[in-house]
């Protein structure tokens, strides 16, 4: 990829993330993030190197400019939001715009990782992730799920983060497997916590069994906690 792309207007950034498409990672990025129309292509690595070209120039009109005809363009504009030179008040107005747009895991996900910049201030961040925790939106809550999984996994911050997991109460798919990723990363981290709360009732089957599963996947556990892990799992679901 070039490093030397600067953003002139729609149509051409248009062209050129047709010009970073790569058709085999296309047609299977269709099979891992279903629900998607139109996916381009474009490799995470080289949307990420774009933003942070966009972002040295005139970003803000790049992000007036998109129109998040492909996944590939809504992701750049969450990359843009997190890479670029902003104030905070900018920066969580941009976020709280771009919420309402993400329309799969890898797009939440992605985004999510990207705002490094937002967890400088912790204590609002915290509580601008509130009222997504009461979202009916699948995706608005895998977004504060993935959120405090990124950047409130802490010593200050663990039993909080457990607590609102275990009141997480949503049937979309992906609000319950980034549930089960985020307590599986909590026991890897804080193991004894988040072992005491597995030993509860509070989460409904298929999200405990799928935490004791990515557990077992974690190669950050070891193979006797392993084997009690798999000792847990709950039966005939």
């Amino acid at each position: 990829m070039k490093n030397d792309f600067v953003y002139t207007g729609y149509p051409s950034l248009s062209e050129h993330l047709l010009s970073l498409a790569d058709e085999p990672y296309r047609e299977m990025q269709y099979k891992i993030v279903p629900g998607v129309e139109h996916i381009l292509g474009v490799r995470i690595p080289k949307l990420r190197a774009l933003a942070k070209q966009i972002g040295k120039g005139d970003w803000r009109a790049c992000l007036a400019g998109l129109r998040d005809a492909s996944m590939e363009e809504i992701m750049l504009r969450g990359f843009l939001i997190g890479y670029a030179k902003m104030e905070q008040d900018e920066l969580f107005a941009l976020i709280a715009d771009f919420v309402p747009r993400i329309n799969s895991w890898a797009v939440c996900d992605g985004f999510c990782s990207t705002l490094k910049a937002a967890a400088k201030d912790r204590e609002r961040l915290f509580a601008f992730l509130q009222p997504y925790l009461q979202s009916g939106s699948e995706y608005e809550l895998r977004f504060a799920v993935i959120m405090l999984m990124d950047y409130f996994i802490t010593d200050e911050t663990i039993d909080p983060v457990l607590k609102i997991y275990y009141r997480v109460r949503h049937d979309g798919y992906y609000v319950r497997m980034g549930v089960a990723w985020a307590l599986s990363v909590c026991f890897v981290k804080y193991p004894e916590k988040t072992m005491a709360y597995l030993r509860t009732d509070g989460l409904d089957d298929w999200t405990y069994n799928k935490t004791l599963q990515k557990i077992v996947e974690s190669f950050r556990v070891d193979d006797r906690t392993k084997a009690v892990i798999r000792g847990m799992k709950r039966r005939g679901k």
